[in-house]
């Protein structure tokens, strides 16, 4: 890879907007996939919520896999072309809000379904060229730190989920639409300003080097493990928790919980910050991984154990807070191995198989190992998949 470019006064002020629209993505899909979409699930399946919904996530994943990968493409062929990737994450917004219309429609499971995979579609269109476009125009000395600012998404997500639940009044399709407003709000920014870096030239069509290959498929790896806990929990925090607190239904406790989720995920928001800065200044990230991976893992073995409310709480924190950390410094780190600049949307859209194929492994996972009412089994396996994430990311050989 070429060295990295210094960076501009105008890339420089536009980070913050980098990680703004990357947030306003984890709004996109955070409050519907974690909240909304298992409490419409279980109104209208009842017991058989688990089965619903796993089928919905399974076939959303394999959408949002398949146009990740297109996405990341077709912008890589703008960019070729002397265009530019902005155009597609602003068809994904005009696509993301009518499949939120769809899925207020659905009343069955197959509509919902469907929809589902309409929205993973639309919604990867927006983050494909986003992640590329950051890439692209945040230089390898900011990447930690763009990192760490990504690690906002959660906690701007959670919040937004908790403030649609306490308002009471409100129904599904008007609680769909201000996610979808908050989602524009924080994508147009960056698309309606210039490239601050232009797409280097000097790739080559011969494959990478061997190293260069290992190297991304370790951290690939790395992260795909992590990422299976986290899928597990997005979706199933409901159902875990009503495991826990049994006789409370899911509309009452899923205030509880999105007010949860936001301090969990606010509280890692800083030291995600720091530590993304600490390694850009250092050059280390790899040892940060791996501890941030451990406490991931402690907090899921304490979701085992957790026979209450507050005891669940508190390990779902320490779980977010390795995990956030780990996510965040990671999504630079992988950046800095991608072996060919002008296949950066491809590739990324290869790189997010982390983040879809998770959604076919957990969900498959909890089928297997969790019943409404015991959630342990599947923890412990979470716990371990997690820590063995952290280990293998620390294989990668041409970053420390």
């Amino acid at each position: 890879m070429s060295s990295p470019v210094p960076l501009a006064p105008r890339a420089s002020r536009a980070l913050p907007l980098y990680a703004l629209a990357a947030a306003g993505g984890v709004v996109g899909y955070l409050p519907l996939l974690t909240l909304l979409l298992p409490i419409k699930v279980e109104l209208l399946a009842g017991e058989a919520r688990i089965g619903v919904l796993t089928a919905t996530v399974l076939a959303g994943a394999a959408a949002a896999s398949l146009a990740n990968i297109l996405f990341g493409w077709l912008s890589d062929r703008s960019v070729a072309a002397g265009g530019g990737r902005r155009i597609w994450v602003t068809a994904g917004l005009v696509g993301t809000g009518m499949a939120f219309a769809a899925i207020a429609a659905a009343v069955t499971p197959l509509a919902i379904v469907l929809s589902i995979a309409a929205f993973q579609i639309a919604i990867n269109a927006v983050l494909a060229p986003l992640f590329a476009m950051m890439a692209e125009e945040v230089p390898d000395d900011r990447k930690g730190l763009a990192g760490g600012l990504l690690a906002l998404g959660s906690p701007l997500a959670a919040a937004v989920s908790a403030v649609l639940l306490s308002l009471t009044a409100l129904g599904e399709a008007m609680r769909l639409a201000l996610v979808w407003l908050t989602l524009a709000g924080c994508v147009l920014p960056i698309v309606l300003t210039r490239p601050t870096r232009k797409p280097d030239p000097g790739a080559s069509d011969a494959l990478p080097p061997a190293p260069a290959r290992r190297d991304l498929a370790a951290a690939w790896a790395g992260r795909l493990l992590m990422q299976v806990a986290g899928n597990v929990l997005s979706l199933y925090l409901l159902y875990y928790i009503e495991s826990i607190a049994p006789g409370h239904g899911p509309i009452a406790l899923a205030p509880h919980i999105g007010s949860l989720m936001t301090i969990a995920f606010i509280v890692p928001l800083p030291l995600a910050i720091l530590l993304g800065r600490v390694s850009d200044l250092t050059g280390r990230r790899k040892p940060v991984l791996l501890g941030a991976a451990l406490v991931a893992a402690l907090g899921l073995a304490g979701m085992a154990l957790a026979a209450s409310w507050p005891a669940a709480a508190i390990a779902f924190g320490i779980y977010v807070a390795g995990s956030q950390v780990y996510l965040a410094l990671h999504t630079g780190f992988a950046m800095q191995l991608l072996p060919d600049p002008r296949r950066r949307g491809r590739d990324l859209g290869l790189l997010n198989l982390t983040n879809t194929l998770p959604a076919i492994l957990g969900p498959l996972l909890t089928w297997l190992l969790a019943t409404p009412s015991d959630f342990a089994p599947l923890m412990i396996v979470l716990a371990v998949l997690t820590v063995s994430g952290g280990l293998i990311t620390m294989l990668v050989r041409q970053r420390r």
